[in-house]
């Protein structure tokens, strides 16, 4: 069963967290300029209410992704204010280069700290979402994951691992919440220009801008179907690299990753 198909955002009711930069950003810009009425969270209030004035009746609601109450309070907020959440889009997310040598006892806050963000922050949004969502029958849930988590790969053994148990979560989740008619999207994006990824000291193949990732995920979203991966490029070959056997693929990426690192 395939996702609903969303191409009219007119008055809808979309509840944006980690949106005070990057993809998260773009996304409460784009989809505001489509008629939207959007709520953004982050922990950084000022950016928020930054971007909040940009927006046609926009919210800022400050929330730290790792804290679940937080989380569960700036739900019951929008719940009682605006009657109902049509989309919550899982945006935040944080970034620790760092491979297999790298870890040991200095690293465990950084292991911590991806996956409070970046994996059971998300479950937590769902955990405080669905009730809301399965009382109305009917809105959708969208996650931020990412390429790192199609397979291993350098510089990625903790965020890699991350972005890999979130899209497992989305899948279950899509599988057993589509026949209730709740939506589930899995955004599975390639390199995007954003803080994130500034500091990055390594190739990073058809970078796009966050603007363009938004449009690419708006555009996922009337498709209604449960992967929005872009740009295509990259991220074909990279699907098609997960069919790759073990002694194909492991041979394959030490050479691709080596030679760029010269």
């Amino acid at each position: 069963m395939s996702n609903p198909t969303i191409s009219d955002w007119t008055g809808r009711r979309v509840w944006i967290l980690g949106a005070s930069s990057g993809i998260g950003a773009a996304l409460a810009r784009e989809l505001a300029a489509r008629g939207a009425r959007v709520a953004v969270s982050a922990r950084r209030r000022s950016a928020l209410q930054a971007l909040a004035k940009e927006l046609p009746h926009g919210l800022a609601l400050t929330c730290d992704a790792s804290d679940p109450q937080q989380i569960a309070t700036v739900a019951a907020k929008l719940q009682a204010q605006w009657g109902g959440i049509d989309m919550a889009i899982y945006a935040a997310g944080v970034w620790y280069p760092m491979d297999a040598t790298e870890l040991g006892a200095e690293a465990i806050d950084a292991i911590n700290a991806t996956l409070d963000i970046n994996l059971r922050g998300a479950m937590h949004f769902a955990a405080t979402l669905i009730p809301l969502l399965r009382e109305a029958g009917a809105g959708s849930l969208a996650f931020i994951g990412s390429v790192a988590g199609y397979r291993a790969l350098p510089r990625a053994v903790v965020y890699g691992t991350s972005k890999a148990a979130l899209a497992y979560f989305a899948a279950t989740l899509h599988l057993e919440l589509t026949p209730t008619g709740i939506g589930v999207y899995l955004v599975s994006p390639g390199f995007v220009d954003t803080p994130m990824t500034v500091s990055n000291d390594f190739p990073m193949p058809a970078m796009i801008p966050p603007e363009q990732a938004a449009k690419e995920i708006v555009a996922g979203f009337a498709s209604g179907d449960f992967e929005i991966h872009f740009p295509k490029r990259l991220t074909r070959p990279m699907r098609w690299a997960r069919m790759l056997p073990d002694g194909l693929y492991f041979p394959l990426v030490r050479k691709l990753t080596s030679a760029t690192r010269k």
